[in-house]
């Protein structure tokens, strides 16, 4: 048994066992994402800021799944944006490499939540090996943070899921490393603090739920331009299109409400089906294969089948 233990340790350590396949790394369609810092409401005080913490780990857990395109936090957007309006008050030099206006991607899945409960030390209790969660040995503390996250359409502004989620973690003089659900990760000194570990068990749960949102999410683009048979879309590989896909394209009709300007519904007048055969980072060029090219025309709307 030991001896097991040893190469699976290793194993683990040298990046033989992953824990994201490829396959999935390389995603399906793609939605911009930011995360919000999370309110501390549990009012749990410590060496560093659990707030600051949670909004770490969720970028670097976003973007290790290859299932989104992860945007900086609120406050490095917010910094971005002061550059930007720095470099364009001419009181820099200038150049290719200065900040420009009109570029930032914006976020369609806005995350925020809160963290309503931390315990620093919830027993002692000893334990084994655990291979989806990578926990070695046992004995020690347990840590747990309890938190309740919201995921908004930064369109409407609704929520669109939420989800409470638990994280705990046991502190292990036999501990080599920590990966939770699919994922991984660490931040600075609290790599090995267990409330610390703790929210890397919680984000997890909380990645693992968004990624079970996607499916129910609409995903959409545009026809840009239109140039014979080709049909230049703007989605690419960034947001996850391979060659191959198929997608409907046509006129989207907005159903409004007259008294507050919310929207009540959309509906798609379907003019044909275009097949990918190009891709490029964040442009895609398909071709007709259902329906006339001539009925397309740039400013439509595609949808996912």
């Amino acid at each position: 048994m030991r001896g097991i233990l040893r190469i699976f340790v290793l194993l683990v350590i040298v990046g033989m066992v992953s824990p994201v396949q490829a396959e999935d790394a390389a995603g399906g369609l793609r939605f911009s994402i930011t995360v919000t810092k999370f309110e501390n409401r549990a009012g749990w005080v410590g060496s560093w800021d659990i707030g600051d913490a949670w909004g770490t780990v969720m970028t670097d857990m976003l973007n290790q799944t290859g299932k989104f395109i992860v945007l900086g936090e609120t406050d490095m957007r917010a910094a971005a944006m002061g550059e930007q309006d720095f470099a364009a008050s001419g009181r820099t030099a200038g150049g290719k490499k200065a900040p420009v206006t009109g570029q930032m991607t914006p976020a369609q899945l806005l995350v925020k939540g809160a963290i309503t409960h931390v315990q620093g030390d919830t027993g002692s209790k000893g334990g084994g090996i655990r291979f989806k969660g990578f926990r070695i040995g046992g004995g020690g503390g347990t840590g747990e943070v309890n938190a309740t996250i919201y995921v908004v359409d930064s369109t409407t502004g609704q929520v669109l899921a939420s989800k409470s989620v638990v994280g705990t973690h046991k502190r292990s003089s036999m501990d080599v490393g920590f990966a939770t659900g699919d994922w991984g990760t660490s931040f600075g000194g609290n790599k090995k603090d267990n409330v610390g570990l703790a929210v890397q068990d919680a984000v997890a749960e909380a990645v693992s739920f968004l990624i079970e949102q996607l499916p129910n999410i609409p995903w959409t683009g545009s026809v840009v331009l239109v140039k014979g048979d080709k049909i230049y879309i703007n989605r690419g590989a960034r947001e996850g299109v391979t060659v191959g896909q198929t997608f409907m394209v046509g006129e989207v009709e907005v159903l409004r409400d007259p008294d507050t300007g919310e929207v009540l519904d959309e509906s798609m007048t379907e003019v044909a089906r275009l097949t990918v055969d190009q891709v490029k980072e964040k442009l895609s060029i398909a071709r007709v294969t259902t329906g006339r090219a001539a009925n397309v025309s740039k400013g439509m709307t595609i949808h996912r089948l």
